[in-house]
């Protein structure tokens, strides 16, 4: 499977530490100590899902090497829909009028996008899809509830667009070696970690230790995984993008693994924990740097519980 081009979009507005002092009686340097996050981004009151992952293709369009009408499979990965009718797969249909595709909707946590990603490969397998769009976003703003002092200053709202082909299009298109994912529902703490009720609270994340705990163990473990299988090792690896929960989880990984810093690719300290978008965004923001050889990792970990990880070579 190949990555044939990527686009992503992220909100304008940020939102800074101090905005939480009087809402949640946090400290900026609090914030900042506890989770790497100094500003979010955050979408304006018109902006959702579907509006943001349009941004997003119309990002990657310019550098996709076909036309968009000869995708043949949309699917949409988040677990903050504007619409769960009219989805994010379908608003992106009916704009570009690309008849006759399959469009839907899945939902798996932060896990989402890595879902997504092997249900694409799954319809390759099968036979049923050639060309793939997969639209990863989410708009925690208009699920959080800022006065909660657990979770409510960790968000960020932004999308990415990922063109994917069942066979090589362009010699500059990456490969994706494997994509994995598991559910971790039987964990103990699984059903009661992370929950968001729509009318009743929102998003919020009641166990937020054992969410720390549980990516701090299976991120890296996926990780590790991907490159036995494949015959490479740590020191193999160009680029490790993990889901951008909280800097905390990724220095603890760096030194599990003894990865130098220049390893780790982020923008959590800018744009907050983007949800399910969060690993496909940095990968998108950074592929331009990537170079010919590039083994790079994305790795996941969402309530639920979820966990995924892919590993892409570039060419």
């Amino acid at each position: 499977m190949f990555i044939n081009a990527t686009g992503f979009y992220v909100p304008a507005d940020r939102v800074d530490n101090e905005h939480f002092r009087e809402l949640n009686g946090l400290t900026s340097e609090w914030i900042e100590q506890r989770t790497g996050i100094l500003t979010r981004s955050k979408a304006k009151p018109e902006e959702n899902v579907n509006t943001m992952s349009l941004e997003a293709v119309r990002d990657a369009l310019p550098h996709l090497p076909y036309d968009i009408k000869e995708v043949d499979l949309i699917v949409s990965a988040s677990y903050s829909p504007h619409d769960t009718v009219a989805t994010a797969a379908h608003t992106v249909q009916h704009v570009y009028q690309i008849a006759g595709a399959k469009a839907l909707y899945l939902s798996s946590a932060c896990s989402s996008f890595m879902n997504a990603l092997e249900v694409v490969e799954g319809y390759f397998a099968s036979g049923k899809a050639k060309k793939a769009l997969v639209l990863s976003a989410d708009k925690n703003s208009a699920y959080y509830n800022e006065t909660d002092p657990k979770a409510g200053h960790l968000w960020g709202d932004a999308a990415a667009a990922f063109f994917l082909s069942k066979e090589l299009v362009s010699e500059t298109d990456a490969e994706i070696l494997e994509v994995y994912t598991c559910g971790l529902g039987d964990l103990p703490k699984a059903m009661e970690a992370v929950h968001l009720f729509p009318k009743e609270g929102g998003i919020a994340m009641p166990e937020g230790r054992d969410v720390f705990m549980q990516a701090c163990t299976y991120m890296p473990k996926n990780v590790l995984n991907l490159l036995a299988n494949h015959g490479y090792t740590l020191d193999d690896l160009s680029y490790f993008i993990g889901h951008q929960a909280n800097m905390r989880i990724m220095a603890n990984i760096a030194k599990q693994l003894n990865l130098p810093e220049e390893k780790f690719l982020h923008n959590i300290e800018e744009l907050g924990n983007t949800g399910s978008v969060s690993s496909a965004l940095v990968y998108a923001q950074n592929a331009n740097q990537f170079k010919s050889g590039d083994l790079v990792a994305l790795t996941v970990f969402g309530g639920g519980y979820s966990t995924g990880a892919c590993l892409i070579k570039q060419r």
